[in-house]
C-alpha cells in the first residue's frame, strides 16, 4: 500500500470520526472507532484462517451474494448451518491456531449488515460478540480486551433504540469507508496508528499522555536498534527482548520492531497503568501482526512494580532486555516510601523526590537493561540539572559511566506539553569515557499547533549518535573531568551553545565607508547646486544641505 493510499484511508476514517462523534468527547469516540476497526481486523484474520483450515469444505457464496459490508451471508454461517456436529472441534482447532473464536453472527461482515439494515439487535449482538471473543480465547489471552467499550453509555443515546441507531450509523459509515481498501494487517495497522495520533492531537493534554509522536519514536527506536558497543557498525540483527514500562498505545514498541522487521524482535514486553490505553496497546500489537505469543503487556504500576515477571528476586530469573524504551509521564507526583527505599531498583541510587518521579521511572527501566543493551528514555530537562535527590542519582549514574548521550529536542513537539524535552541514552557497559551532547533544539519545522521534526532532522540526530560526531553549535563529546568540574550538571546549553557569536566590526572598513559616503554627499550637493544655478536659483549652503533641511 502506497503512502498516498495510507493517507487516503487515514483521512477517510478521520473524516468519519469528525462527522459522527458530534458532541461526544474525542477520547470516548476514539474507543468505539478503534474497537470497530479492530473487530474488522479480527474477523478478516479469522475468516482467512478458517478458509485455510476447512480447505475444500469452506463454502462458496451463492451467486448474487457479495463480500464486505453488504454480504447477506458469510461462508462460515453456511458451514455452521451444515455442520453443527463439527463446530466444537473446529473452534478448538481455531483456538489453537489463531488463539480466539468469533461466531459467524459476530463477524464484521454480519455486524456491518445488521448496521446497514438498522437492525434492532445490533447493540445486543455486538455486546455478546465482544464477550464471546474475550471469554472464548486461548488461555484467556484476549481477556478484558473490550472491557472499556461501554455500548450502554448515554453518550451514544439515552434509550436503547437511540444507542442502537447511533451504532448502526457509525458502523455503516466505517464499513463503507474501508470497503475499498485492503484488509491486510499492515493497512489496518497503519490506519489504527494514524487514528491514535489524530485523536491524541484533537483531544489535547489528556490523550497526549499515551502517545509518543512518530518522529520521536523513530529517534528512540533508531538508537536502541544500533549495536550498543559499536553503533557505527549498524543495526543489530535481532533484539531478543524489548521493554517499554510506560507503553501507552504501544507505538514506541512497534517502531522498534519495524526497524528490524517482523522477525527482528524475539519478545515484546510492555506495561501500562491506564486500563483503556492498556487495551489499546494489545489491539495495536495484534493489528500490526504481532502474535499474542510474541508480546506480553501488563496492566499495572511500574513505580510500585506490581508485575510478577519484573518483581522476580532470583537473579537467575531476572528479565534482562536488549533494548529499553520509554516516554513516562513528565514530573509525575508519586509516593516514595521507606520500603521503596530498600527496593532492588532504587537501593544503590536513592529515591527520586515526591514532586517528580522522573528518575524513579529511569531507574526502573535501567534495572532491566542487559549488559549489552541500550536504553533510550524521554524526560523533561529538569533531570539534567535539578538538585537534591535527583542530583545524587544523576551523579552516581555519571560516575558509573552509565549515561552515554544527552539529546536536547525542540519545544512543542508533544500533544501533552509545550516544554522542550531531552532523550537520555544509557548503557551498563559503554566504551567511551565521555558523554555525547546533542543540541537539536533549533532543528525543526514550525507548525501551527505542534512543531515537527523533519526526516533530515531525525537522520542528523541518529547519525550524530551513531558516529559520535562533533559539530559546532550542535554536538560535543564532554569528558568526565569537565562534567565533574560542573558539579555533574548536564544542562545541555552549558556544553553546546547554539548562540552564534556576534560578527566582528572592522573599524577601518567602517571608516572607509563613512569617507566614501562623505565624498558622495559632496559630489551630489555640487551637482545639485549646478542645476539650481542654471535655473537662476541661489545655491544652498553645503552645511545646511547636509543637515537635511533643504
Amino acid at each position: 500500500m502506497t503512502k498516498e493510499e495510507r493517507n487516503k484511508l487515514g483521512n477517510t476514517l478521520w473524516g468519519i470520526a469528525n462527522e459522527l462523534r458530534g458532541a461526544m468527547n474525542a477520547d470516548d469516540f476514539r474507543d468505539y472507532m478503534l474497537s470497530f476497526l479492530f473487530l474488522r481486523y479480527l474477523s478478516d484474520n479469522y475468516e482467512a484462517a478458517a478458509k485455510k483450515e476447512l480447505g475444500r469444505d469452506y463454502p462458496k457464496l451463492e451467486a448474487g451474494d457479495t463480500q464486505g459490508a453488504h454480504c447477506k451471508s458469510s461462508p462460515l454461517t453456511v458451514w455452521y448451518e451444515k455442520n453443527p456436529e463439527d463446530i466444537k472441534a473446529f473452534e478448538k482447532q481455531m483456538r489453537r491456531k489463531v488463539h480466539y473464536v468469533i461466531e459467524p453472527q459476530h463477524l464484521w461482515g454480519s455486524i456491518a449488515e445488521l448496521a446497514r439494515t438498522q437492525h434492532d439487535d445490533l447493540l445486543l449482538t455486538l455486546q455478546n460478540g465482544f464477550k464471546y471473543i474475550e471469554n472464548k480465547s486461548f488461555e484467556n489471552s484476549f481477556q478484558g480486551l473490550f472491557s472499556e467499550i461501554n455500548l450502554d453509555s448515554e453518550k451514544l443515546g439515552k434509550k436503547y433504540a437511540d444507542r442502537n441507531a447511533k451504532l448502526c450509523t457509525i458502523i455503516t459509515k466505517i464499513a463503507e469507508g474501508i470497503a475499498e481498501f485492503s484488509s491486510d494487517n499492515d493497512v489496518l495497522g497503519d490506519a489504527y496508528e494514524y487514528l491514535i495520533g489524530q485523536f491524541a492531537a484533537g483531544s489535547g493534554k489528556k490523550a497526549g499522555e499515551f502517545y509518543t509522536p512518530q518522529q520521536i519514536s523513530t529517534i528512540l527506536s533508531g538508537i536502541v536498534t544500533l549495536d550498543s558497543q559499536e553503533p557505527a557498525t549498524g543495526k543489530k540483527k535481532k533484539l531478543n527482548k524489548v521493554l517499554d514500562f510506560a507503553c501507552g498505545s504501544g507505538s514506541l514498541l512497534l517502531n522498534v520492531r519495524n526497524q528490524l522487521g517482523p522477525h527482528g524482535v524475539g519478545k515484546i514486553y510492555g506495561q501500562e497503568k491506564n486500563i483503556t490505553t492498556y487495551n489499546l496497546a494489545r489491539m495495536n500489537m495484534l493489528l500490526h501482526g504481532v502474535k499474542d505469543s510474541e508480546f506480553e503487556i501488563h496492566h499495572g504500576d511500574s513505580l510500585t512494580n506490581d508485575w510478577g515477571l519484573l518483581n522476580e528476586m532470583n537473579p537467575a530469573k531476572k528479565l534482562e532486555c536488549d533494548a529499553v524504551v520509554a516516554n513516562p509521564p513528565f514530573s509525575y507526583r508519586w509516593e516514595p516510601s521507606e520500603a521503596l527505599g530498600e527496593d532492588f531498583r532504587f537501593k544503590s541510587y536513592g529515591l527520586a523526590p515526591k514532586s517528580a518521579a522522573d528518575f524513579a521511572f529511569l531507574l526502573h527501566g535501567f534495572h532491566f537493561l542487559g549488559d549489552e543493551g541500550t536504553m533510550a528514555i524521554i524526560l523533561p530537562h529538569g533531570v539534567l540539572f535539578r538538585g537534591g535527590g535527583e542530583a545524587r542519582i544523576r551523579t552516581k549514574l555519571l560516575k558509573d559511566n552509565s549515561i552515554d548521550t544527552v539529546i536536547g529536542l525542540p519545544a512543542n513537539l508533544f500533544f501533552s506539553t509545550g516544554i522542550p524535552v531531552c532523550i537520555l541514552v544509557l548503557k551498563k557497559c559503554k566504551k567511551p569515557d565521555d558523554v555525547l551532547f546533542i543540541n537539536a533544539s533549533e532543528h525543526f519545522e514550525k507548525g501551527k499547533r505542534q512543531n515537527r521534526l523533519l526526516p533530515e532532522n531525525i537522520d542528523k540526530i541518529i547519525d550524530t549518535y551513531k558516529h559520535r560526531k562533533e559539530e559546532k553549535r550542535y554536538s560535543r563529546r564532554i569528558s568526565m573531568e569537565e562534567i565533574e568540574k560542573n558539579d555533574y550538571n548536564l544542562n545541555i546549553s552549558r556544553y553546546v551553545s547554539t548562540a552564534k557569536p556576534e560578527a566582528k566590526i572592522d573599524l577601518q572598513l567602517v571608516n572607509g565607508d563613512l569617507v566614501s559616503l562623505e565624498n558622495n554627499i559632496v559630489s551630489a550637493t555640487t551637482k545639485h547646486n549646478e542645476f539650481l544655478k542654471e535655473l537662476g536659483l541661489p545655491p544652498l549652503p553645503f552645511e545646511k544641505n547636509r543637515r537635511g533641511t533643504h
